[in-house]
């Protein structure tokens, strides 16, 4: 445990993959815990054995060791607590479940789903607050008899007390549900499986949890969750402490709307794929209802954590916007030292089939040189394979872009001619030497336009009209290439 005692928990559930929202939901609680010299653990909530899968748990771990988003307590690190996977602590919550139900906590309730959705309708039609009646709250002997002949699989349900609840939230201030509004609900199904109603609180006291940071849409289930840690207080599972709670904004996507694991914006996979920095990405998520202030947007999540404080965590709804995401990701791209750029792109590369891995001491060479050309263009890191397939792939893959091969046409042949006959005399294979005698012979030899004078020579080159830049990537090619390719596209191949 940290110095001062602050406990938080990140505890997502292994289904699907990994979505921007529960990245920040995990990255500002990770700043919470690092400014306050505090403990940050990893919990991993599978108790839900229809939808939790093993191949998303190692995305979930995977994910945040990607991000650098360290744990002090949880799985592959371990703790005080632990263990870290509610499906590793089944027997705990079946006992917490029998001592609430001894002690008049919770009581067992028979009723089917069909019943219980033809009294919420018949509620709704009469004007009251849909919810549990309490039909199941004292039942007698005869009639618990009575349904379990008709064997009935009973559920666990709290008994919430007849009372407001209120609370100071550490990002909403003062919040108050009427108990009206607060239904008896369900800790455990008639199968025995504990649901989240329970695993949570139990788990939270359990391991000491101080403070609960977590998203907007849990906001109701507070109430609830008061309630049971009262509970687990007068049953010695905990010691009376309650965490503090805080509930971050909705990140919304397209339209207004809450943003979902279905929309391809929010899948943290995407942005790895696509070539996202993740310093760039948790950068941008922490701009997501949170402001380090005077107008700073760049920054790493180590200056985040210096200066943390729930107080500038807005409570509005924050907008997802891809632009500025992947504006930011450019930013941290041109922040990069070159040879680090090198390191980053390696992967793509290799994946495209453009390098060896590990890359030939040729290939580190290029890549090396070529860097600092394409830095300054670069939104994303899959990007370094389109800007630089011409420099590193073999002659007889090199091949003109189909939407470019116009330049290439029969008026093109005297500029590239040109160009070649005196590129085949250039004493000195060098950026600036390349660039004048070009110059000399194309527009001050020829008469041409800049434009009309480099264009084709870049396709015949590059295999573009878009690419690094023209003499400097020539220099790196070097000069058999560069000719070879003249040679062919004066040929028409």
């Amino acid at each position: 445990m940290g110095a001062n005692g602050v406990r938080v928990r990140f505890c997502p559930s292994p289904t699907g993959n990994p979505h921007v929202g529960m990245i920040r939901t995990a990255l500002f609680n990770w700043a919470f815990a690092r400014h306050a010299g505090g403990t940050f653990v990893f919990r991993i909530e599978d108790t839900d054995s229809a939808r939790d899968s093993e191949e998303s748990y190692s995305a979930l771990l995977d994910s945040l060791r990607w991000l650098g988003l360290d744990w002090d307590e949880g799985p592959e690190v371990g703790g005080g607590y632990g263990p870290y996977r509610q499906s590793d602590r089944l027997p705990v919550y079946a006992e917490v479940a029998r001592r609430l139900r001894e002690a008049g906590f919770a009581y067992h309730c028979y009723c089917s789903g069909a019943e219980l959705e033809e009294r919420r309708e018949l509620a709704k039609s009469q004007g009251r607050t849909p919810g549990y009646d309490g039909k199941c709250r004292d039942l007698s002997d005869e009639q618990v008899s009575a349904y379990e002949d008709e064997g009935r699989d009973p559920v666990l349900r709290f008994r919430m007390p007849d009372r407001d609840f209120e609370w100071d939230d550490l990002v909403r201030g003062s919040i108050t549900f009427g108990a009206e509004h607060v239904p008896d609900y369900v800790l455990v199904r008639g199968n025995g499986e504990p649901l989240y109603t329970l695993v949570n609180p139990v788990d939270d006291a359990l391991m000491r949890i101080t403070h609960v940071l977590r998203g907007e849409d849990l906001l109701s289930s507070t109430p609830r969750q008061l309630a049971l840690y009262e509970a687990l207080a007068v049953i010695g599972v905990s010691d009376g402490t309650t965490p503090r709670f805080g509930h971050l904004p909705y990140v919304m996507g397209e339209g207004n709307r809450k943003l979902s694991k279905r929309d391809p914006e929010s899948s943290l996979l995407m942005y790895r794929e696509t070539g996202y920095l993740p310093e760039a990405l948790l950068n941008y998520l922490a701009l997501l209802g949170w402001s380090m202030g005077d107008d700073q947007e760049f920054f790493s999540k180590e200056q985040m954590a210096e200066v943390f404080t729930l107080e500038r965590v807005n409570q509005n709804p924050a907008r997802f916007d891809l632009v500025k995401c992947t504006a930011i990701n450019g930013d941290w791209i041109r922040s990069l030292a070159p040879a680090e750029l090198v390191q980053r792109i390696i992967p793509f590369l290799v994946t495209a089939d453009l390098i060896a891995q590990p890359p030939t001491v040729e290939q580190l060479a290029i890549l090396a040189a070529a860097a600092p050309l394409i830095q300054e263009r670069m939104e994303n890191l899959s990007q370094s394979v389109g800007m630089l397939s011409f420099l590193l792939v073999a002659p007889e893959r090199f091949a003109v872009d189909v939407s470019d091969l116009g330049v290439l046409g029969a008026d093109a042949a005297p500029t590239l001619a040109a160009a070649r006959a005196v590129l085949m005399e250039l004493p000195a294979w060098e950026t600036d030497a390349i660039h004048q005698v070009l110059k000399d012979a194309l527009v001050d030899g020829l008469g041409l336009k800049p434009k009309l004078a480099f264009t084709p020579l870049r396709v015949a080159i590059t295999g573009r009209r878009i690419s690094p830049p023209l003499f400097e990537s020539m220099e790196i090619l070097g000069r058999s290439s560069c000719l070879a390719r003249l040679e062919r596209a004066i040929g028409g191949r």
